[in-house]
């Protein structure tokens, strides 16, 4: 193999490694429904900031109604009951959820606690 070839394979090779690390996906799944004043709460308190903090670089964001049915390959420890209930996905397996909102410093301790379960390679914030 020429020096050239070798360099190009070696560059893709990271290329690769780096694609599959970004694609290890980390998500936070909100499971809320219609009426529910914590959820309405959190929205307020947190919504809008939580996709420029740390967390919600590491962990975007989404949402689901509580009586839809899950994306496929979702695998959760249990069904959620309450809302909000939030649920830390690593590869659409469960790592940990938060259930219910009480109060901003009650939720991003929870959230960080749940992130320091993640592998330390999905803990690192993107953005930095």
């Amino acid at each position: 193999m020429t020096r050239f070839m070798r360099i190009v394979t070696t560059g893709l090779l990271g290329l690769f490694l780096s694609t599959a690390q970004m694609n290890a996906e980390v998500r936070l799944m909100m499971v809320e429904e219609l009426g529910c004043p914590w959820c309405d709460r959190w929205k307020a308190e947190i919504g809008p900031i939580y996709p420029k903090t740390a967390e919600g670089r590491i962990a975007p964001l989404f949402k689901v109604m509580i009586r839809d049915p899950l994306s496929d390959g979702i695998t959760l420890n249990s069904p959620p009951v309450y809302t909000p209930t939030f649920i830390l996905l690593n590869n659409n397996q469960e790592v940990g959820r938060i259930e219910g909102y009480q109060s901003d410093a009650f939720f991003w301790w929870f959230v960080e606690t749940m992130i320091k379960k993640l592998p330390e390679d999905a803990q690192k914030d993107p953005g930095t």
